[in-house]
Order: structure tokens, then sequence, then C-alpha cells
């Protein structure tokens, strides 16, 4: 049951990392490494293609998702009596919006971007019990860009690194392969200097929100595993409003969101023999209410995604895939009585690999 457990969880990690997921959210930060056997260490790499358009007075805008990829790579440390240090890099938030050119849309041409690096070290806990308890500092460096047409008005931000932290803790019972862990990682500040238009402009603050991870398994037969996640994130906090901009534009963000985020997984895990495992998991993320902005035209999402594990020795080799449907949203161009955007019938494919080793 405890190889069952490793390589099972594996295949969920590549399918949910690659997950069309919240905000402007790219990576989870899994717990799952710090619960490794021994000395381990694993890097990941996803694609995602995303597809979304939507129509404004009968014109459509055309594919403005740009495909992107993210990388992670983790390593955890056995210390002894009881203490296990683990270091996480992934990529916390990040955004590639291109409305295409040529298509009559009315911001044909704007495009956006959001960069970040995140770097974590934790340090476990395991008690003489079924306990556990841990906590560590994560460092983010952020930055982001935009421009804006017809009005051809642009925004730079300069790379910022700031600190934010997490604590948790978890309860195992190997014999069933049960473990439930709960984490909760700070928010972080940047403060941004900025050019808009080219010229310097006021400073502006920008949180990347604090969220809640619940992350969940348990054997509930001979070599298959049932495990799940449920994610809160306050999107509430995140905004980016330059003065130029809010100046220009009644005192509107370029980018917020009105309501926080809910996003939940569930799966179940298949020992074959041992060198094969394979998972199924499904993901939702309830819509919330009001209108999306028009770098971020998505609400929502259901999503299935599959994932095999091939082990020898001291390697795994984990692939997958997930499938995502992006709920509709509606997105204002302009003050009313101008009609709304409508985004619908938008989709998202992803697929990942991961190799981890135990060392």
């Amino acid at each position: 049951m405890k190889r069952l457990l490793m390589m099972t969880v594996a295949s969920v990690a590549v399918t949910a990392t690659c997950a069309f997921a919240g905000g402007v959210e790219r990576s989870s930060l899994s717990v799952s490494l710090m619960f490794e056997k021994g000395n381990y260490a694993e890097v990941s790499a996803g694609l995602v293609s995303p597809s979304v358009s939507g129509t404004f007075l009968g014109v459509n805008s055309g594919n403005m998702t740009e495909q992107y990829l993210s990388f992670s790579f983790g390593i955890k440390k056995d210390m002894g009596n009881g203490f296990h240090l683990g270091l996480i890099v992934d990529q916390p938030v990040g955004a590639d919006v291109a409305y295409p050119t040529g298509t009559g849309y009315a911001i044909a041409g704007s495009t956006g971007t959001i960069s970040s690096t995140g770097v974590t070290g934790i340090l476990r806990y395991q008690f003489p019990s079924n306990f556990s308890v841990y906590g560590g500092i994560r460092a983010i460096s952020t930055s982001g860009k935009v421009q804006l047409l017809p009005s051809n008005y642009t925004m730079n931000t300069s790379t910022e690194t700031d600190y934010g932290y997490l604590v948790g803790i978890s309860y195992e019972k190997p014999e069933i392969a049960l473990r439930v862990a709960l984490t909760y990682n700070s928010e972080v500040d940047h403060d941004f200097a900025v050019t808009e238009n080219g010229v310097v402009s006021l400073p502006f603050t920008t949180t990347i929100p604090k969220s809640v991870n619940l992350e969940f398994q348990s054997g509930i037969a001979q070599n298959t595993l049932l495990f799940g996640s449920v994610r809160w994130v306050d999107w509430t906090s995140f905004d980016i409003t330059p003065a130029g901009y809010a100046a220009a534009n009644g005192g509107a963000s370029l980018v917020d969101y009105s309501s926080d985020t809910t996003t939940y997984n569930l799966g179940i895990g298949r020992r074959f023999n041992e060198r094969w495992s394979a998972a199924v998991s499904f993901g939702y993320e309830e819509a919330s209410p009001g209108f999306s902005g028009n770098l971020g035209p998505t609400n929502g999402n259901k999503s299935i995604g599959i994932g095999a594990t091939y082990t020898k020795d001291n390697v795994k080799i984990t692939g997958g895939i997930r499938y995502v449907d992006i709920g509709d949203a509606q997105t204002i161009l302009a003050a009313p009585p101008v009609p709304t955007t409508d985004f619908s019938g938008n989709s998202a494919i992803a697929v990942g690999i991961k190799v981890g080793f135990n060392f």
C-alpha cells in the first residue's frame, strides 16, 4: 500500500499542476513531496494549450490566450530524528494574453503577461504519533507588462521579490495509505515600480493572495487509492491598479476579481503491478458572479485528467493529460449601455511529465 501511495499521488501531481486554475494561478504548491520516503527529488514540466474567444457586437475576438509551459523542481532530505527538509521551485502565478490582430475586434492586438518564480523552503517534524507539523518561508519574484489597443496604453513593472510563509499539519495512517494535510499559505505583497506609456508613474502594490489547501488520500480497496484536494484562494485581494490607468478610466482597476475561488479535485488511483499504476481525477471550480476582466475572461471550470506512472528501481516516470471545460464569462469593453462581450464554449488541454527518484 505504501508503494501504491507514492505512485498514484505522483500521477495526480502532474495532471493537477497543469490545470487551468482560477485567477492567474499556475501552481497550487502541493506539499506531497514532503511525505515521500527517504531522500527524494523530482522535476516536472507541463504544456497548457487554452482556446478562449469571445464575441462583441457579432465580431469574434479569436483565441486570446497563448500556449504556455510550466516547470517545477523539488527535493526532500530526510534529516533523521523526525525532521524532513524540502525545497520547491515553481511558478506561482502567470498570464499570457494576446488578442489576435486583424479580427476587427474592439481590442484586437492587446497583450498582457505576468511572470513569476517561487522558491519555498519547508521543514517538517514527524511526531512519534501519526501527526506531523510543518512550516516554511516562500520567496516570490513577479513582473508584468500590458499593451492595450486601440488606446495604445502600455504598462511595465519592475521585477520584485518578496516573502511569505506557510504552516501546516498532517495526519497519517500508513497501513491504509491514509493521509490528510492542511496547509495555510500567507499572502505576499509586491510594491512595483512602474512605467505607463513610457513614463515613470506612481508605484502600486499587488498582493499574491493567501490560500488554504486540504489534501487527502486513503486506500479504499487492495491496490486502490481515493485521493483529492480542496483549495481556497483569496482572489478578491488581488488587484492591479496603475495610477495612470485608473485616472483615465474613472478609478477602474486593470485587473481585479469580484470573488474568491474554491477548487475541488477528486480521483481514484490503481496499482496494476510492480511497474505500472494509473489514476483518473475530476476537477471543479464554481463560477463567480459578476463580470470578468478582458485580460482573463474565464469563470470557473470543470476538468478530467488521467495519468500513468512507470516505476523501475528508484526512478518514477509519470505522464498525464487533462481536459478543462472553461466556464462562460462576460466582460465589459466600455461603460453601459454598450453590450457586454460573451466568452463561451472555451476549453484547454494540458499535458505533463514528471520524473522522480529516491537517493
